[in-house]
């Protein structure tokens, strides 16, 4: 079963106000698309992912991923069923049986959501999440009117999440004007559409005010934690080198199981240690041969996945090299930016710096390679 999610990032966002699209805005560390995209990548039943965007908008779009896998991009239209109709046609022919629809101006979206939704499925063409009206409603402007009955009432979220030939339909057959809701399409095709619990977290950024209530919420909600990492590996003549993901031409090169890229494998025990995940051995043991020869890039994507899941967010890594060659001034901006990359944070929350023992000492004598980080989360 392939399971598919489609966000609508395609807006202009002109109630929020600023240069940036909302979706582009930084939330807590990264941007509101990002919040929705991770919500989907550490969620194990999602499939592919696949963002909708406005016209000219690519470079925004990757920016403010980092670097994130997703499916791909496609232009969205003037409406926003325009943009999911786009969506939904991007997705004929991937071999996706179900879609959940989301907007990316909804960033705390709770893997419990998604479960629901997936279950109702089962017997459902769709289902979305609501929440029950409990404030008093009325008819008014500057005077106030009649009160309205609440009872029955619903504040409908998304995700919407469908089975696709059904929702594909329902896009196909819509001739009812500017649709707002998929739900209400699926339903005046004659499709099911079951209701599941909602969500307050799920709260869409419309105005400057529920940008400011999101990110004070965030900041409530979650501590600031550190973590420390060090690591040495022996240099041996005829092994490649490799550190921070980079490829450095030299005499000598890193034994280890792994590529051993002493400065990623820092890194990598300094974010396990921030979550309280141990060592990068109890996750790779060098026993197995699976890790054999591995890129350490992919310890990297590990650990910020294990963050990503608890819902956590990177907020800075400090790494320092020791060794008295190859020099790293010269590499030093790109290896900030292979970093950055990797851990999909921006280069202003990264620090790459060397030192050397002043010829003491196993990295004085050009036996090895040690380094040290220091990474923050928010959690």
């Amino acid at each position: 079963m392939s399971i598919a999610a489609l966000i609508v990032a395609a807006g202009k966002g002109d109630r929020l106000g600023g240069d940036l699209p909302k979706q582009y805005v930084d939330l807590g560390g990264k941007s509101l698309l990002a919040h929705s995209v991770d919500a989907f990548l550490v969620h194990p039943n999602i499939t592919s992912i696949l963002v909708v965007i406005g016209s000219g908008q690519e470079d925004l779009a990757k920016t403010a991923l980092g670097g994130r896998k997703i499916s791909g991009f496609v232009t969205g239209g003037v409406e926003r069923y325009l943009s999911v109709k786009a969506g939904l046609d991007a997705l004929v022919g991937s071999g996706a049986t179900k879609v959940l629809i989301h907007d990316a101006a909804r960033p705390f979206l709770p893997r419990e959501v998604i479960d629901r939704l997936l279950l109702a499925l089962d017997e459902a063409d769709g289902a979305l999440p609501a929440l029950p009206v409990v404030d008093t409603l009325a008819h008014g402007g500057a005077v106030l009117g009649d009160a309205v009955d609440r009872r029955g009432l619903l504040r409908i979220q998304t995700p919407q999440a469908f089975r696709f030939d059904a929702i594909m339909t329902s896009h196909e057959r819509w001739n009812g004007g500017i649709a707002t809701d998929d739900a209400q399409m699926a339903r005046a095709a004659g499709y099911s559409v079951a209701v599941v619990a909602g969500d307050p977290a799920l709260e869409k950024i419309t105005h400057a005010i529920d940008l400011s209530l999101a990110n004070a919420s965030l900041a409530d909600s979650r501590s600031v934690r550190t973590g420390l990492g060090f690591d040495v590996h022996r240099l041996e003549a005829g092994k490649e080198l490799w550190l921070c993901g980079l490829r450095l031409e030299n005499a000598f090169g890193l034994a280890g199981h792994s590529d051993a890229d002493v400065a990623l494998h820092a890194v990598v025990d300094a974010l396990l240690g921030a979550i309280g995940e141990g060592d990068i051995g109890s996750h790779f043991p060098p026993s197995d041969e699976k890790w054999k020869g591995a890129p350490s890039c992919l310890f990297i994507a590990h650990a910020c996945k294990l963050i990503a899941e608890r819902g956590g967010t990177i907020e800075h890594v400090d790494l320092t090299i020791v060794c008295e060659e190859p020099k790293i001034g010269p590499h030093r901006s790109a290896m900030r930016e292979r970093l950055a990359k990797l851990l999909q944070i921006g280069i202003d929350r990264t620090s790459v710096k060397a030192t050397t023992t002043e010829g003491l000492g196993l990295t004085g004598r050009r036996e090895g390679i040690a380094a040290q980080a220091i990474a923050t989360i928010r959690i």
